[in-house]
């Protein structure tokens, strides 16, 4: 078979078209799958969280020092020397508990005594009773005079007196035997207490000091300006500064209403109950202070709170861009985080990369 010249260049005409058709769809075919994937790499993908909405209240923190309920430093009315320690050091002790004992050799031959004096001073009144008894009867029948027996009756009188005063110095003798012993006027924990017996003491010598450390009271002062937003009996949160413990029972026990004179600032106790002894006397702590009434609060996770340029969240618009909107923190826990804005919003970026900006468009996961 002959082929002409002519045929053969038609033929690598069509060729070379279908070839260039064939390039030209495929090229497009992947123009088009690569057009969703560019899509995609452009709008981060972010993930999102709902904001609930809450009541919260203003809040303050506030750090002062946790007293003793009750303190005292105890010592002897009476001088003496230290005989006896009945409670170590740190140890706790009932109301009415003898802490320690002075010798009380003195103190029992002086009460014996005056129980001696006061068994004499009874015989004698009774005698010089029984005088002027019969002297009367006798002034009544003529026997004797009327001077002998306003005499006896004199004597009687006198009598019934040195018996009073002696039964007045058995009972000084007594009252100061007791305080021989020192017993402790409430219950709480010994902190303080001599080394050793054996030292004489003087009166009034303060020798011991007894906390009672359940519960604790959190004395700080605040400004005078929340004062009216402070309420007796509302509970705060307190925590210890330094320490792990916490307690959500606290109560406010007395808003003083007279400023201290140094600082102008309001004295404030709080009740910390300390059954297991997690807070820590004299030490530092940190109140939680409740002002005001109620208001309405967004809370949300901490994972979706940012903080570079100050406190702000990202919601996100339906337009699928992100709105940055500043946000006053009221109360910040570990988990969760109350927030209050100026701006409504509901949807909100969780854990918000650090180069998201306002504006962004993102998809959400």
């Amino acid at each position: 078979m002959t082929i002409s010249r002519r045929t053969l260049v038609l033929s690598g005409i069509c060729a070379g078209v279908v070839a260039a058709l064939i390039a030209a769809v495929s090229a497009q075919a992947k123009s088009t799958a690569a057009q969703p994937a560019a899509t995609a790499a452009g709008d981060p993908a972010v993930q999102t969280v709902e904001a609930r909405q809450v009541q919260s209240l203003n809040r303050e923190e506030i750090t002062g020092t946790l007293q003793p309920a009750r303190q005292l430093q105890l010592g002897f009315e009476v001088p003496g020397r230290l005989a006896r320690l009945n409670v170590t050091k740190g140890a706790q002790v009932r109301e009415g508990q003898a802490i320690a004992q002075l010798d009380p050799e003195m103190a029992d031959a002086q009460v014996l005594q005056a129980e001696a004096a006061v068994k004499a001073a009874e015989a004698q009144s009774a005698q010089a009773a029984d005088t002027a008894r019969r002297q009367s009867e006798l002034q009544q029948k003529g026997s004797v005079s009327d001077w002998q027996s306003k005499s006896s009756s004199s004597q009687a009188a006198a009598a019934a007196a040195q018996l009073q005063a002696a039964r007045a110095q058995l009972a000084q003798a007594r009252a100061s035997r007791r305080r021989h012993d020192l017993a402790a006027p409430f219950a709480g924990t010994l902190i303080e207490q001599p080394d050793q017996v054996g030292a004489t003491v003087a009166t009034g010598k303060e020798l011991f000091t007894l906390e009672q450390l359940d519960p604790l009271v959190l004395k700080l002062t605040v400004p005078e300006t929340f004062r009216g937003s402070l309420r007796i009996g509302a509970k705060v949160h307190v925590e210890a500064v330094g320490g792990g413990a916490q307690t959500d029972d606290a109560i406010v026990r007395a808003v003083i209403p007279s400023a201290d004179a140094a600082t102008r600032r309001i004295p404030v106790e709080i009740v910390v109950p300390n059954a297991q002894a997690r807070f820590t006397a004299h030490t530092l702590a940190r109140a939680t202070l409740p002002l005001g009434e109620p208001e309405p609060a967004l809370e949300l996770p901490a994972s979706a709170l940012a903080s570079t340029g100050g406190d702000h969240v990202y919601a996100v618009a339906g337009s699928g861009e992100v709105k940055r909107i500043p946000v006053q923190v009221v109360d910040r826990g570990a988990q969760k985080v109350v927030v209050k804005s100026s701006e409504p919003f509901s949807r909100i970026v969780d854990y918000p990369a650090t180069d998201l900006v306002d504006g962004t468009k993102v998809s959400v996961r």
